[in-house]
């Protein structure tokens, strides 16, 4: 069973930084490390959308919108993902949402909130 715990949101003006936490902390450490990882975020009146992933074996994506801004990385050590978010835009306002896809299934995060004010 899959434990996601998020942490990391908040509110901050434009410009500003933020760093988000994806943690697993009941798994084993060769199953985390086996996980693809990703951040979605569905801001206010729009459809989750991906903003950015990262594979097992360190690749990344981003979405246009936040290339360039954010950064996806993962402990496996620390059984943790993270997403640092630098020049935050009043755009970025939304509900942060972790997914893992381990063995073929995918679980969710609760969220955390990121509010960016202009």
């Amino acid at each position: 069973q899959v434990h996601v715990v998020e942490s990391g949101g908040g509110s901050v003006q434009a410009g500003g930084s933020l760093r988000l936490s994806c943690a697993d902390p009941r798994v084993i450490l060769s199953v985390f490390s086996s996980d693809n990882m990703a951040w979605y975020r569905q801001s206010p009146g729009k459809i989750r959308e991906l903003v950015a992933q990262i594979t097992s074996g360190g690749g990344t994506s981003y979405a246009a919108s936040v290339k360039g801004r954010f950064t996806i990385s993962k402990d496996n050590a620390r059984k943790r993902m993270y997403l640092q978010m630098n020049n935050l835009k009043p755009e970025d306002t939304g509900i942060y949402y972790c997914n893992i896809e381990r063995r073929g299934s995918t679980s969710w995060g609760q969220g955390t909130q990121v509010t960016v004010s202009s």
